[in-house]
Formats: structure tokens, sequence, C-alpha cells
């Protein structure tokens, strides 16, 4: 209904889980990270935990479709069965062959540990996931800890990954219920997103569905934020009813009052006015302090305080200065002007130069402005730009081997890859501009915008940033990416010598140019150190870590000012 209102290509808040909606915060890459952990040959349980909404299911259809080649799965989804209804559902997602008549708790055993042994011999992995575990029973969750036993004399037959909500933590805490808890190798906890996450989280959905103007103001953000806990499920469906209400208002933006109208229509229990039960201490007190207040006021005590100075003679003589008189008490005139606005109070000084709104600078842009971000970015890697080479920058940058790295994410992001990056703003026309972020210092960013450089606070430049950012990265020598267990090649002597000398030790190598499972073992410490997805594969974001961790040659950095 409002698609048209806001020039919008679908509707960006639909609560089903598509893929090209994906949005994967800090928390969620950790939570990845965990569950890729899993997909490993370790043994043992995996537990994902978080709130209803808070992206589990979203997390795991990611993790779908990064399984590894070797890797066989069985997928549970409806866990309230009994113990042969899991074990035969396991049997069925593996496609393992058993007669229907007169099946038991053995017979159904032995056959899956035959295809287990078989799967074992032939180099593939089984991984059983069992999401909203919270629901199995005790029965259930006993038959699943058994099934770990099945196993070779060095080597676990079945990896399992428990998902669930924070019941599934009260339960598994459970004194029966210690032998399972003992074997969980990896925990996992997904909290709500933070209020920077959720601004670019709901950026990010907009942009998808074309839009390129910033329909929510910070104060609705605010709103959401404070509204939704950071829960990315009622995050949608406020912004969508927030959307609607706009639309029926008339309204090109939504603000935190539209917010609030929302809320009362879409959140139970009235939850826009409601106060949570832990801060009725906090509010208490708050109102006892207006009450005395509201005593003082009526009281006035300065008053009586004044007329006992009258009394005793020990009234100060006026400055010649003020005026004779006045039709106001003196308390009143200086409350007027503590209620003047704060802008007026901070007004600069005629000698301080005024500085252009990013607003007004982004309206004056032109074309050139994407090649002089480009032309700078290359600058700072010592590279020149010839006037010659038009887009793609990506395809000239590799003769100089450096990689382009487009990606959209926050500025915690920006700050742990620290590399000088070209940020896609845009502009309240709608066009996009390219300008160049050099620097990070603290709330402040360095920016060239055309050929001028700024320092603006972060908070301006993220209400015209959509979280949209490129930068590049030092290929390592011959430009390979990618590496991991298996493969053999010069560059792999080369990766090994980079992780020795950023993580201080040395790796133990029978043929240097092998990527064997010692140099895997480094390879996933590093990831585990930096934060990164721990898949043991050698991407472009543990090569960008690597490069820093390293100390490479030639790397400009973020985080260091430039000359």
């Amino acid at each position: 209904m409002y698609l048209e209102h806001f020039n919008l290509t679908e509707r960006p808040f639909s609560i089903t889980p598509d893929p090209r909606f994906l949005y994967m915060s800090a928390r969620h890459r950790e939570a990845l990270a965990h569950l890729l952990y899993g997909l490993g040959d370790g043994g043992g349980f995996v537990q994902l935990t978080g709130e209803v909404g808070t992206g589990k299911t979203t997390i795991c259809r990611c993790l779908l479709e990064q399984i590894p080649e070797n890797v066989d799965l069985a997928l549970v989804l409806n866990p309230k069965v009994t113990v042969i209804e899991l074990i035969e559902t396991v049997c069925d997602e593996l496609g393992v062959s058993y007669d229907a008549n007169g099946v038991s708790v053995k017979s159904l055993t032995d056959v899956l540990n035959r295809y287990l042994l078989d799967a074992y011999a032939r180099g593939r992995h089984t991984v059983l996931i069992i999401d909203e575990a919270q629901n199995l029973s005790t029965e259930v969750l006993e038959e699943i800890r058994l099934l770990t036993n099945l196993e070779t004399a060095t080597h676990k037959l079945l990896q399992i990954i428990l998902i669930g909500q924070p019941e599934l933590r009260t339960l598994l805490a459970r004194e029966d219920m210690r032998q399972l808890a003992q074997r969980v190798t990896a925990r996992y906890h997904l909290e709500p997103i933070s209020r920077e996450e959720t601004s670019a989280y709901i950026k990010h959905r907009l942009q998808i569905c074309g839009s390129t103007q910033a329909v929510f103001n910070k104060r609705a953000v605010d709103k959401i934020q404070q509204l939704s806990g950071g829960i990315p499920r009622l995050i949608n469906v406020l912004c969508d009813r927030a959307m609607l209400g706009a639309y029926v208002e008339g309204k090109t933006q939504v603000d935190n009052k539209v917010v609030k109208k929302a809320a009362s229509e879409v959140l139970a229990n009235d939850s826009s006015e409601k106060v949570p039960s832990h801060r009725l201490p906090v509010w208490l007190g708050v109102l006892s302090l207006l009450l005395i207040a509201g005593l003082a006021a009526w009281y006035q005590p300065w008053k009586h305080t004044e007329v006992a100075a009258v009394a005793t003679g020990r009234v100060e003589t006026e400055p010649a200065s003020m005026p004779a008189a006045t039709d106001k008490p003196i308390e009143m005139a200086a409350a007027t002007v503590l209620r003047q606005p704060a802008e007026e109070l901070l007004e600069p000084s005629e000698d301080e130069p005024v500085q252009p709104s990013l607003a007004n600078l982004l309206m004056q842009a032109d074309s050139s402005y994407m090649r002089s971000a480009w032309r700078e970015l290359f600058a700072r890697w010592s590279v020149i730009l010839p006037e010659s080479v038009t887009p793609d920058f990506c395809d000239f940058a590799r003769q100089y081997g450096l990689l382009c790295m487009q990606e959209q994410g926050s500025w915690k992001i920006l700050r742990e890859f620290d590399r000088p990056a070209i940020l896609t703003l845009v502009a309240d026309n709608g066009e996009p501009v390219a300008v160049l972020l050099q620097h990070l210092d603290g709330s402040l960013a360095e920016v060239l915008i055309g050929d001028e450089l700024y320092r603006l606070p972060i908070d301006q430049i993220e209400q015209s940033w959509y979280g949209d950012f490129t930068l590049l990265l030092q290929a390592p020598p011959g430009g390979r990416l990618f590496l991991k267990v298996g493969d053999r090649d010069p560059v792999v002597s080369w990766l090994r010598n980079q992780l020795e000398i950023a993580q201080g030790v040395i790796i133990p190598a029978a043929d240097p140019l092998n990527f064997d499972y010692a140099l895997q073992r480094e390879v996933l410490a590093f990831q585990r150190e930096h934060g990164l997805i721990t898949d043991g594969v050698v991407g472009k974001h543990t090569m960008i870590h690597l490069n820093t961790a390293s100390r490479r040659e030639g790397v400009p950095l973020l985080s260091v000012e430039s000359s």
C-alpha cells in the first residue's frame, strides 16, 4: 500500500526469511562461526540459543548455504517426536534404508551406525541439526546423547548442533542432563542487535527495495530500538506498521510519534507505554524527586530567605549596570535567559569559519567525485590512477596485487578492517556520492569529498550512509585466495610464513607447499582470535586481518592519520 509513496519496489520489512534481505550483524557472524565450527570433525554438541525473533533461523539458512562438499546433513525441524521417530527422521534425512516393519531403537541405531561407518570410510562427515531443541523430551535428549557414542577408536561419527530458545539452556543445566551438557564443545547465546546495528539493519532492508532516502529519522530509530529491544523480527513488525502509518498521515519520513502509534497497534499489552518491572524503583525515585521539586516551587524557600535578608539589613547593592526597575522578579529574568535555545548560546564567533553542512556538500557533487575518491584511495596505496583508466577500477587494482572488497557494514566493521574505504553516501536528491574515508578518530572521521578534506562527526555522516563501502586489500603473491586444506601451491608456503609472523609460532610442515591440518589449526586459531568465521578457509576477511597482523609493508591503515 505504501510502496509508491516511498518509491519502493517491494515491502522491505516482511517477516519471511528472504535471503536477499540477510543482514549479518557482528553477533550473527559470531553465531554462524560457532555453527561452522560444529561442522568440523571434533564430535560432541554445539549449542546455539537466542530469544524468539533474534535470527536463529536466518543463521541456520545461512549455514546450509555454506556446507562443505564432504558433509552430509540431517535437519530435524519438528523435535516433538518419540525416540524411534527421531532416529527414523535422521535416517530419512540421510537417505538410509531400513525395514519399517517391527522397527526398534536398537535396529534403527544399528542401521544408522553402519551408514556412519561407511560414510566415514568414504571421507564423509555427518552432521545432525535440531531446530527448536527446547521442545525435546528428556527421553529423546538422552537418545541423542547416546548417538554421539557412535564412533571409531579415534573419531566421532556424528556431530550434533542444537538450536533453540533460552529454555534450552535451562533444560541442559538440569542435574539429570549433566552428561549431555558435558559434551557441549561450543555454546553461543544470540543477543539482540545494538542501536548502531538496528540503524544499519533498517537502512539495508530499505536499500534492497530501492530506497535512496532516510525513511526513518534518528529519533524514530531510537524509539524502534527501545520498543523492539533489538530483536530483528520486532524491528520488522514495527517498521512495516510505522511506514503504513506515515503513508496514511501523508508523511515522507517516519518520526518517533508515528513509531509509538504503530507500537500501540502491533505490540502486545500496549508495550509502547508499559514500564518494565525492573525499572519501577527508578521511576518511583524520579516521581519522588518531582514531588519534592513541586512542593519547593509552591513554597518558594528562596523568597523566605530574601525576606529574612531584608529584615536583618544584609541586602547587597545592585550593580550600576542593572536596570533600576523591572516588572519581572530577578529569578524569572534569569530563567528566561536559561531557556534560550542552545544554538544561540553556542553560536560561533565571527572569527570562526562556518563549515558547510554535509547535505549541502553532497548536493553539489557531480560525476567527477567518484573518480576523485578512487584516485585518492589508490594514492594511499602508492598507486597512480592514470586518466586513461575508466571503471572498472577493480580490474586496474589487480595489476598492483590489490583486490576490491565491496560490502555493507557499520563503523565497527570499518574499524576492524582498518583500511581506507570509499563510502557511498546518498544526497537529498537520491543521487549516490562516493567519498573517501581516510581516517577514523573516535567519533570523528576524515573524509575527502571531491578534492576537499573534512573532519565530520560520524553521526552526521551516518544520516547519509546506508552501510555500503569499498576497500582495497593486498592479495597474496599470485593473487590466489580461498586457500584450504588439501591445496598444494607455492602461495601456501607464503601463507605459512605470514601466520608464523602474526601468531609468533613455528608451524611444522613435512611439505611447506601443502595446506595440511597443522596449518589449518593455526588458521582456525587466527580466525577465532580476530572474530572471523572459523571455517579454516583463507578468504578476503582472513587475508585483510592477516596483512595487518603480519605487518605487511605498504598497507595504509584507517587508524593512522594520513600525512
